[in-house]
């Protein structure tokens, strides 16, 4: 069954959150990919992960790379599924997927000091629960660890 993961990021920005989780899912011999609402952010994010760590580099790429596919973490903007991810990341508000059912996991971050993303979350809880999926809460405690809270 397909669980459905709501990080509740406060006082933490998604690019000192999303290097971590990515890499406990490679760890975990998962590909992923990350989808995000505008191409600037994916920009973005694809440029910090080269530099966000001097002792080493997280493997990934962009969608609109010719090898995207063979990407073990995968930036886009699209629903499609290129490099057959087994884990799904929704981050700035995109959508959730049609298909929740072809992923173990879905990861859903938002911003908890930004009211349109808590209401939008809070949507997407009740109408994963709705669906009978597996929604789990995590939040960060004082000292940045993550703790599941429902």
């Amino acid at each position: 069954m397909t669980e459905i993961f709501f990080y509740h990021l406060q006082g933490q920005k998604l690019e000192g959150v999303l290097p971590a989780l990515l890499e406990k899912s490679l760890e975990r011999g998962w590909k992923v990919i990350v989808q995000g609402s505008s191409e600037e952010r994916i920009d973005a994010l694809d440029a910090h992960l080269w530099t966000y760590r001097d002792d080493g580099f997280l493997p990934h790429g962009t969608w609109r790379e010719p090898e995207a596919a063979l990407q073990p973490v995968l930036f886009t903007v699209t629903e499609s599924n290129p490099n057959n991810a087994a884990v799904r990341f929704l981050i700035d508000g995109a959508p959730m997927p049609a298909d929740p059912q072809n992923y173990q996991r879905i990861v859903l971050l938002f911003d908890g000091e930004d009211e349109e993303a808590v209401l939008a979350a809070r949507a997407h809880w009740s109408a994963v629960k709705e669906r009978g999926l597996e929604a789990i809460y995590w939040q960060a405690d004082e000292r940045g660890r993550w703790s599941k809270k429902a």
